[in-house]
């Protein structure tokens, strides 16, 4: 029987690699917020005629509507679509643009616009904020109650911030390298991600639970690593389709949701790893310091009495 616990620190270490990278890049360029945390202006449009044969990118459309609109991104979301997103304009400058795009490359039809103000932006990413913040504990809760004791829950939160932090990292690091922006979507996608995680953490931990009932005698340790191996293939096999999926998704969708996808798949995949080579690991870690501390306890209590 082969032994996972055996290399568990080598776990800790491989996620570490993808940690760090995001973490850094945290710290020096953060994340690129779209307008629904920062406020601005989205215009979608469809060049039906582009007599002119021009390509829109962000530079020529920043020449066409300059002193009018300050563009931040611009991405194709169909045949001939295009999504426009910068700064906050009203509906008189909203008009000036298209007609621009019109003297400029044909014929541009208004498929989309909105308008998020500041004031709405930071409301929302408080809320984002506090919605995690609720999820950890509540989950820590949760998992704690169900399996009456606290390094479950600690363990299956544990996994959970390394998901997270591993597709936030991710988006970091495209944002700094493709522009790639966070927005309501990405947000959708990160909860998304952190419930799938503790999906299948759960599923290790019942098996745990499971076997602790029938062998009491066993090591945990022991234990942990048949949970393992009794849950993997399940595991692999479940993410699989998901995987698949989210892949087709990101090849094939639209560019609209195509980062949605990434995030959801770069989320299924470490989701997969964490809750198989991280929380069952933390588990076992957690029990031998927890053994370590109780014999360091007797032990100087035996001392102490030699003493007197």
């Amino acid at each position: 029987m082969f032994n996972f616990m055996k290399y568990r620190y080598f776990y800790f270490l491989f996620s570490a690699l993808f940690i760090v990278p995001g973490l850094i890049s945290l710290a020096l360029f953060g994340l690129k917020p779209s307008i629904d945390f920062t406020g601005g202006s989205l215009l979608e449009v469809q060049l039906t005629q582009n007599t002119k044969n021009i390509v829109l990118n962000q530079k020529n459309v920043q020449e066409f509507v300059n002193g009018i609109y300050s563009v931040s991104v611009v991405q194709p979301s169909g045949k001939d679509q295009y999504l426009i997103r910068g700064t906050p304009i009203s509906n008189d400058q909203k008009n000036q643009v298209l007609e621009k795009l019109k003297a400029q490359v044909g014929e541009a039809k208004e498929m989309r616009f909105e308008t998020v103000g500041p004031t709405l932006g930071g409301e929302l990413l408080r809320k984002t904020i506090l919605a995690g913040v609720l999820v950890a504990v509540i989950i820590i809760a949760y998992v704690w109650s169900q399996f009456q004791n606290l390094k479950f829950g600690v363990a299956a939160v544990l996994a959970m911030l390394h998901d997270g932090l591993v597709v936030v990292g991710a988006f970091s690091i495209l944002g700094k390298l493709l522009n790639v922006e966070v927005d309501v979507l990405f947000v959708t996608a990160l909860l998304t991600v952190l419930s799938f995680s503790v999906h299948d953490t759960i599923i290790v931990f019942d098996r745990i639970r499971e076997m602790s009932r029938k062998h009491p005698r066993v090591p945990f340790k022991e234990l942990v690593n048949g949970a393992i191996l009794q849950t993997l293939g399940r595991s692999i096999n479940n993410s699989m389709t998901v995987i698949i999926m989210l892949t087709t998704l990101v090849l094939l969708g639209g560019e609209t949701i195509r980062w949605f996808a990434v995030a959801l798949l770069i989320g299924a995949i470490t989701g997969t790893y964490s809750s198989t080579f991280n929380a069952a690991p933390i588990l076992v870690v957690w029990d031998e310091v927890a053994a370590w501390w109780r014999k360091r306890k007797v032990t100087a209590k035996r001392n102490k009495i030699a003493a007197v």
